[in-house]
Formats: C-alpha cells, sequence, structure tokens
C-alpha cells in the first residue's frame, strides 16, 4: 500500500493492523454470531457479557433485526440496554423488555428515496418482490414470500405501501426488504448497488437473495460512530463481531474486529483478527481473552 492510499470501508489489509488500545465498548451482530444457530445465547457468553460490563467496557447489540425481534436478548441487557436495530436505522433501549421497548434514535429511509429505489431495482431486476419495515409496522406485497415470523400488517404493491397516504403514513420506514426468488445473493447485492447508487444503503445479512435497503448513509458502522460519539468513545476503543456483509462497514471502522469463523469472505477481508464459529461462542473467546489482558 502507498502511503497515501486510503483502505476502503470494504477491506482491512495487513498494513492496518487493530491498535492495542484498551477497549471500552463491545459491538456484536446477532444472527450467526453471538446468537446460536438455534437462536440461543449459550452460558458462556452471557457470563462473558456480563464480565465485559463489569469491567467497566458497554456491550452494544448491532443487528440487521427490526426492535420487535429483540426478545432473544432482552434477558441479557445488563447496564445500558441499547441495541442498534435495522443495520444502523434505529437505536433502542431494551430495558422495558419485550414488547416494550424505546425508540432513542431513528434515521429514516425517506419515502421518496424509498419509491426510486424500488423502481430502479424493478427496472433491473424484474421479478424483485418487496416489504416494507417501520418503527411499528411491518408490510409486504402479496409475492413476497414468508420469510419472516409474523403476519404482515397489509398486503399491497410497494409503490402503494410506500405512498404518502400509504398504510403506517404517519410512521417512519426503516428499511425496505427485496427478495428475488432466481438471482445468486451477491449478484443480486451488486447489481442493487449499482442502480440504487447514493439513493439509499444496500447490504444484506440472509444466505438467500434477500437485501436490505436503508436511507442514505445509514449503516450499522455509522449509527455505532454516533452513538460512539455521543459517549466520547474513538474507534481505536470498538471491538467488533460480525459475519456478513452488513457488518463489513462497522467490522472496518472499528480499532479491532473479527470475523466469524462462518463468516462470509468479505468479512474475513474486511475484520483484523479471526474468531471460532457462533455455534462455538467465538464472541465470547475473544472477550474472555481481552478481559484476561486487563489483570
Amino acid at each position: 500500500m502507498r502511503e497515501n492510499d486510503p483502505v476502503t470501508s470494504a477491506t482491512r489489509t495487513s498494513e492496518t493492523p487493530a491498535p492495542a488500545v484498551p477497549p471500552r465498548l463491545i459491538a456484536t451482530d446477532l444472527d450467526g454470531t453471538l446468537l446460536r444457530d438455534d437462536k440461543s445465547v449459550s452460558p458462556r457468553t452471557v457470563a462473558a457479557l456480563a464480565a465485559a460490563e463489569e469491567a467497566g467496557i458497554e456491550v452494544f447489540f448491532v443487528t440487521g433485526r427490526p426492535a420487535r425481534w429483540m426478545d432473544v436478548v432482552s434477558d441479557h441487557v445488563h447496564g445500558h440496554g441499547l441495541a442498534i436495530c435495522g443495520n444502523g436505522a434505529a437505536v433502542v433501549d431494551l430495558h422495558g423488555g419485550p414488547g416494550a421497548h424505546r425508540f432513542v434514535k431513528v434515521r429514516e429511509l425517506a419515502r421518496d428515496n424509498a419509491l426510486d429505489a424500488v423502481r430502479l431495482l424493478r427496472d433491473v431486476a424484474p421479478g424483485t418482490v418487496y416489504a416494507v419495515e417501520q418503527t411499528y409496522g411491518f408490510h409486504q406485497e402479496p409475492a413476497y414470500p414468508k420469510l419472516h415470523m409474523e403476519i404482515p400488517d397489509h398486503l399491497l404493491p410497494a409503490e402503494r405501501l410506500l405512498a404518502d397516504d400509504g398504510p403506517g403514513a404517519g410512521e417512519p420506514v426503516l428499511k425496505i426488504l427485496a427478495y428475488h426468488p432466481d438471482l445468486d445473493p451477491d449478484a443480486f447485492l451488486t447489481l442493487a448497488r449499482l442502480a440504487i447508487g447514493d439513493r439509499a444503503t444496500v447490504t444484506r445479512s440472509s444466505p438467500s437473495a434477500l437485501l436490505e435497503i436503508s436511507g442514505p448513509g445509514v449503516s450499522k458502522a455509522s449509527t455505532l460512530a454516533l452513538c460512539c460519539a455521543e459517549r466520547g468513545i474513538s474507534h481505536e476503543e470498538v471491538v467488533a463481531f460480525g459475519d456478513m456483509p452488513n457488518d463489513v462497514e462497522m467490522l472496518t471502522w472499528a480499532g479491532q474486529s473479527y470475523a466469524m469463523g462462518n463468516a462470509h469472505p468479505d468479512v474475513i477481508a474486511a475484520a483484523s483478527g479471526r474468531t471460532v464459529a457462533n455455534n462455538e461462542d467465538g464472541v465470547a473467546v475473544v472477550i474472555e481473552q481481552l478481559l484476561a489482558t486487563r489483570l
């Protein structure tokens, strides 16, 4: 690497090692990372999270999940109880327990941008079907498959769902979900990013061809950076964990970052380190090592 070459948001080279700064915040993805494949949090991981907070290190759950799907970790929020949901679209206080979460920060996808993204992606990938995620609502097109754990509030074309007088017009749009039944997932992501450009942020966390479309500049990394700035925490003091493309920016931004043993190749390239798979408690393994070096 030449002296003035930047490190991109998609890669971290061996010439940019993670700084040896004591961590003040741990940021971890959930599915495929902190959670085992059965969606449980292992006793070892629960103990590691508690030990980190007892040592004065904040723990942030940073996920593509909507706030209402955070029940899997609501018993493990400990001191601060904050989570970044929807790939950075919302910061949520989980202290109230299941069904009683409170939105602390919302970074919405403007309806005009959402409509542009829908139309542009329909043009380049015919057959794409959509769902719309809002702060307190979930809607989908009739042809959208049953991929999620709830019944949608409305079944309508995306253009109608996103209209100014559409369902949930008074609630912010957090993200659009775009599914294609036939395209390769990575190829679909590349196609969508080229087509949509700067009108929205496009990523994916599913093994299927399911894309997640958020507001321009909205990502796990950018919202985490805002939360850290509010706390006076620098990126060098953050340790991050992830496994899928929606984690890449966060792993690149953090001073220390770990790809799970089950991670996507882009995630392995972005992270400064690697741990074992989610089913082997890879997050807990690293936390235990970090805490041992502080003794």
